[in-house]
């Protein structure tokens, strides 16, 4: 399986999905916009994942590459590839479907529980409540025919399926306690203290190593799911 990452930052990585690629003995092939812009063509890659980034998508003249990204992602959709957006990358997808990216009513940041929505055997199905790690200060509408997976008191669109092979999720599954302190250093600004929905450094490192196995499982599920929808003959 060819796996095409695009990274937006370099804290912010494939966390715990490195194990479920390196278990698959699966190409990955990397476009690191804080280093270089180029893309490939839709039909070198079978899957694509799209990371976080602490910038917006609407900041396109500060990160002129955004305007390539978004391109290539429209692209990749209308390959009918599988793709799963993480944070940023669910933004963006949501934005080339053409839905609303805006800033949520209150920022998310640390590990907060995400309610799942009950879906057909056609969709992904996450627990009926589980514990998430977040960082997140925009939201999404869905897009035109995507189904809602999850939502959290703070955020209605926590995660959305469009069609079989697309899954945009607003928090990070594949955090580790690493990628965590990664964040922590990079995003510190975000941290404001005694805000509703933003937890103290302290607290998001404190997690139970039950809760990464948790989300890392959950992760594991996801891209399970995704390849299902590669042809059979390069899995």
């Amino acid at each position: 399986m060819r796996v095409h990452v695009l990274q937006h930052v370099p804290f912010e990585g494939l966390g715990s999905m490195e194990t479920w690629l390196q278990d698959r003995k699966a190409l990955v092939t990397w476009t690191r916009f804080h280093e270089q812009g180029d893309l490939p063509e839709p039909g070198a890659f079978d899957l694509l994942i799209i990371l976080g980034g602490p910038m917006s998508i609407h900041d396109e003249t500060e990160y002129p590459w955004l305007s390539a990204e978004k391109h290539f992602i429209a692209e990749t959709i209308q390959a009918d590839l599988p793709i799963l957006g993480i944070c940023l990358g669910a933004q963006l997808i949501a934005h080339v479907c053409g839905a609303r990216v805006y800033p949520a009513r209150q920022k998310e940041i640390g590990w907060f529980p995400v309610q799942a929505e009950m879906t057909d055997a056609d969709h992904f199905q996450f627990p009926r409540q589980f514990l998430a790690f977040h960082w997140h200060g925009e939201t999404f509408d869905l897009p035109v025919g995507a189904t809602r997976l999850a939502h959290s008191a703070a955020c209605e669109n926590q995660a959305f399926q469009l069609g079989n092979q697309v899954i945009g999720l607003q928090f990070h599954l594949e955090s580790t306690a690493t990628t965590i302190a990664a964040l922590i250093q990079h995003a510190a600004d975000e941290i404001v203290p005694d805000q509703p929905g933003i937890q103290s450094p302290a607290e998001m490192l404190e997690a139970s190593a039950d809760a990464y196995e948790d989300i890392h499982a959950q992760v594991q599920r996801v891209l399970d799911f995704l390849s299902t929808q590669v042809p059979q003959k390069v899995l």
